[in-house]
C-alpha cells in the first residue's frame, strides 16, 4: 500500500486558517488538498468579505471540489482605515481577521469531531495562539514564503531592539540581509506589516510547528539551521512540505492559452506576470510592453494595473494603448486575467520566467524546471530573487531595485529575457531542480513523509 492510500488521519480533524491574498490563500488550499490525500478530516475557516473577486472564485471552486471539507465561514468585523493607520486593502483585511478571531471559539468548539490542530496563517500568530489556547488544541503555521525569510522573521524583534540603526541584518547561521532588501512595509513604524512582523514574531516560540512550502534541494541549509538552534534557540520544529503540489480547481475560467503554446516550438516563449498583488504605473506597462516586443522570442504577458481586481474595469487596450497592443499582438499573447500560472510553465513551449519573485511563483518555477528572470515588486520578493540567483536557477538585476519605485527602460528589459532565454547554463540548473522537486513530491517522497509525521503529532495533540 502506497503512503497516500494509508487511511493514518481518519480520526485527525484540522482546521485550516487562511488570511487575505491569493500568496497566501493558495497555499493554504494545496496544503489541504495534501492532507485529503492523507484521509485527514479538514475545516477550512474562509473570511467574509474577501478582498479581491480572484480569492472568492478559488475558494469557491475548492469546496466544490472537495465536497467533504467543512467550510466554516467567518464574518470578520470592519476596520477603519484610519485607525488601522494603512490604505493597503489586503493589510486592512490582516488587522480585521486578527480582531475577529476571537468570534470563532464557539463554532469552532462546536466541531464534530473536536479538532486536533488549527493550522493558521502566518499574520494571524497572536490571535491564534489564544484562540488555540482556549480550545485546548496545538497551534501551527503555515508560513507562506521561504524558509530564509522565516528566519528574517524570527531573528528581527530581536535584532531591531538591539541594533536598530544598522544596514545589515545578520541573521546566525544564514548571513546577513541588507535593510534595503527587507520588506518596504517593514521599514515603516507603526504601520500593519511592522507591528504583525515584530510582535508576531516574538511569539514563534509559543507554536507547536511551523509549516513552510519549501524543499531540500533550494533551503535544506536554512531548515536545518533552524531546527539546530543555530538561528534562535527554542524555535519550534520547521517542517518543509514543499513543493506543494498545484491542483486542478485552481483552473480559472476565461482565456486560455494553452492552444496557443500548442502551436510554438519548445523554449521558445518568455512569460512574464507579476502576481495578484502587484498594480504596474502605466509608464512601465509601456516600457514592459517595449521590452517584450524587442527581445527576440514569442511572449505571453499577463497585465496588471489594479492592486485589487474587484476595481479593474478597464479594457487591455485602455491599460497598454491601441498602438503598442496593435505590435504586441504580431509577437506574442497579452492578457489581463487570472491564468493557470502552473499550467503555462509547464508547458513545453515556455523556456523562460520573467516574475516578480513571490514564493510561490518561485517554487512553481522550480517544479517545472523554468529558469527566472526575478524582478521583485514588494515584500519578501527582495529575499527571494536573491535566493533565485544564489542557487543558479534564475538571474536577479539588483540596479533594478523595487519595481514599484523605478521605471525599467524596455531595451534594458528586452536584453535581459534575450540573456536568460538564451543561458544554457540556467537551464541546466533549473532541469537539476525539477528532477529534485520530482522526488520530492513522488507518493513515498519526502513531501509524503512529512505529512504523516505531521499528521501522527497531531493526532497525538502535539
Amino acid at each position: 500500500m502506497s503512503t497516500s492510500d494509508q487511511p493514518s488521519g481518519d480520526l485527525t480533524h484540522v482546521a485550516l486558517f487562511p488570511s487575505a491574498g491569493m500568496g497566501h490563500l493558495v497555499p493554504f488550499l494545496r496544503l489541504a488538498a495534501a492532507l485529503l490525500r492523507h484521509h485527514c478530516k479538514l475545516t477550512l475557516i474562509t473570511s467574509h468579505p474577501a478582498v479581491s473577486s480572484a480569492e472568492s472564485q478559488l475558494i469557491s471552486r475548492f469546496v466544490s471540489a472537495f465536497p467533504q471539507i467543512t467550510e466554516l465561514k467567518f464574518h470578520i468585523v470592519s476596520l477603519d482605515p484610519l485607525v488601522a493607520n494603512s490604505d493597503d486593502p489586503f493589510f486592512l483585511q490582516f488587522e480585521a481577521i486578527r480582531r475577529s478571531v476571537h468570534l470563532l471559539t464557539s463554532p469552532l468548539s462546536a466541531l464534530s469531531p473536536p479538532l486536533s490542530a488549527l493550522v493558521c496563517d502566518v499574520s494571524l500568530i497572536s490571535s491564534a495562539l489564544v484562540l488555540s489556547a482556549t480550545l485546548k488544541i496545538p497551534n501551527y503555521v503555515l508560513f507562506t514564503s521561504s524558509a530564509i525569510m522565516f528566519s528574517l522573521f524570527a531573528y528581527y524583534p530581536f535584532v531591531k531592539m538591539s541594533d536598530p540603526s544598522g544596514d545589515l541584518i545578520h541573521i546566525p547561521a544564514i548571513g546577513s540581509i541588507p535593510k534595503t532588501s527587507l520588506p518596504p512595509p517593514l521599514l515603516v513604524d507603526n504601520s500593519i506589516f511592522n507591528k504583525i512582523f515584530t510582535q508576531d514574531g516574538r511569539r514563534i516560540k509559543e507554536l507547536n510547528g511551523v509549516l513552510i512550502n519549501a524543499m531540500d534541494a533550494m533551503e535544506g541549509d536554512t531548515v536545518a539551521a533552524l531546527n539546530s538552534g543555530k538561528v534562535l534557540d527554542g524555535l519550534p520544529p520547521v517542517v518543509p512540505i514543499g513543493p506543494l503540489l498545484p491542483c486542478e480547481f485552481e483552473n480559472p475560467e476565461g482565456k486560455s492559452p494553452i492552444k496557443w503554446l500548442e502551436k510554438l516550438p519548445p523554449r521558445s516563449v518568455v512569460f512574464a506576470s507579476f502576481g495578484s498583488r502587484t498594480a504596474a504605473s502605466r509608464e512601465q506597462i509601456k516600457e514592459i510592453g517595449i521590452g517584450l516586443a524587442s527581445s527576440g522570442y514569442k511572449f505571453l504577458w499577463i497585465v496588471k494595473d489594479k492592486v485589487v481586481d474587484k476595481e479593474d474595469k478597464e479594457g487591455l487596450e485602455e491599460v497598454v494603448g491601441e498602438e503598442l497592443m496593435e505590435k504586441l499582438e504580431e509577437k506574442g499573447m497579452v492578457l489581463k486575467e487570472w491564468v493557470n500560472q502552473e499550467e503555462i510553465l509547464g508547458h513545453r513551449a515556455v523556456g523562460g520566467f520573467v516574475s516578480h519573485c513571490g514564493w510561490n511563483s518561485v517554487m512553481e518555477a522550480a517544479l517545472k524546471g523554468v529558469p527566472v528572470l526575478a524582478w521583485p515588486q514588494n515584500g519578501d520578493q527582495m529575499i527571494n530573487a536573491g535566493l533565485v540567483a544564489k542557487k543558479g536557477v534564475g538571474m536577479w538585476v539588483e540596479k533594478w531595485g523595487w519595481g514599484h519605485k523605478c521605471v525599467v527602460k524596455g531595451e534594458e528589459l528586452g536584453g535581459r529575457i534575450k540573456e536568460l532565454m538564451e543561458s544554457d547554463v540556467l537551464r541546466a540548473r533549473a532541469a537539476e531542480l525539477k528532477e529534485e522537486a520530482a522526488k520530492a513530491v513522488a507518493v513515498g517522497g519526502s513531501c509524503d513523509r512529512a505529512i504523516e509525521r505531521l499528521i501522527g503529532r497531531w493526532s497525538k495533540g502535539i
